[in-house]
């Protein structure tokens, strides 16, 4: 089973959405979905600062201006 990592913070409209379109793949692809708050990680903080939300799938950073429905089915296959 495929592992898909989001990480995101609390209050995050962006990272809301991103989690929208993880929930309607799920129906489609088996995936695992890991959310990740950068906030309780000073690494993953310094790491993502701005960055978020960023999606990982089989190691593959996908950065929120390539996040859309078309581009993490993609990656699912």
């Amino acid at each position: 089973m495929k592992e898909v990592i989001l990480y995101m913070r609390e209050n995050c409209c962006l990272c809301d959405e991103v989690k929208v379109l993880l929930d309607l793949l799920q129906s489609d692809h088996e995936f695992e979905m890991i959310e990740k708050d950068i906030e309780s990680d000073e690494a993953l903080l310094q790491r993502f600062m701005i960055e978020i939300p960023v999606v990982e799938i089989d190691g593959e950073l996908l950065y929120y201006k390539e996040i859309d429905l078309i581009s993490l089915r993609e990656r699912l296959h």
